[in-house]
């Protein structure tokens, strides 16, 4: 829909898609300035230009340097509108993210934080080589929606098969699990106990939109 905030928010989103920060920094001072709420900067400008992006990525065209550029303006702009991080009242959900214990390779799971930043989602990023128990713990401190994980790594499988179990054992039966990388989408959802495997960032992305979608709508 064409409106007001989507017009003065186009130069931002052509900043954005040419993954150029300073200049996404700068139009995002200019919009703050004219009094636009930073919450119509994310819908009209962040997710606005994620959807395009995401409408170019496809598995054939996904260009990951452009992906990275795009997600490093955004998360200047988002440092810019929240310096404190983005208070749980205002993502539209909380996911919960990390690399699990015994992989340490984290580009893939940047990059779908980044993706989730910029669709207006809340992020909490656990980092490498994180516990199983310890993503169990910040998904019920948090208030998760869904944890995330990520493996490039074959030997992490048998770690990201103990998942729902940990959150089970804290009563959190109803949180998805969500599992991307190259080793792990070579399974299937039953393979690894987890609800979605995602093919790439997209792909979790629109995943997640239909999960937290269904739980504003219950």
């Amino acid at each position: 829909m064409d409106t007001a905030a989507s017009r003065a928010c186009a130069p931002l989103v052509a900043a954005l898609l040419a993954g150029d920060h300073a200049a996404a920094l700068a139009e995002t001072r200019r919009l703050v300035a004219a009094g636009l709420a930073p919450e119509r900067i994310v819908t009209e400008g962040l997710e606005a230009a994620m959807g395009r992006l995401d409408d170019k990525c496809t598995v054939e065209q996904f260009n990951l340097l452009e992906i990275m550029l795009v997600g490093r303006a955004v998360s200047v702009v988002v440092r810019e509108l929240y310096p404190d991080g983005l208070p749980p009242a205002r993502g539209k959900a909380t996911f919960v993210i990390a690399t699990l214990e015994g992989d340490v390779h984290d580009l893939g799971k940047n990059i779908v934080r980044m993706v989730l930043i910029g669709k207006g989602y809340r992020v909490v990023d656990l980092g490498r080589d994180c516990p199983v128990e310890t993503l169990a713990e910040a998904a019920e401190r948090e208030g998760a929606r869904a944890v995330l994980v990520s493996g490039l790594i074959s030997p992490i499988v048998p770690q990201v098969r103990r998942v729902r179990a940990a959150l089970r054992a804290r009563g959190l039966g109803g949180v998805a699990v969500v599992a991307g990388g190259a080793a792990l989408k070579q399974l299937a959802p039953a393979d690894l106990d987890v609800d979605y495997v995602a093919e790439n960032a997209f792909d979790g992305a629109r995943y997640l939109d239909g999960l937290a979608a269904d739980g504003a709508a219950a």
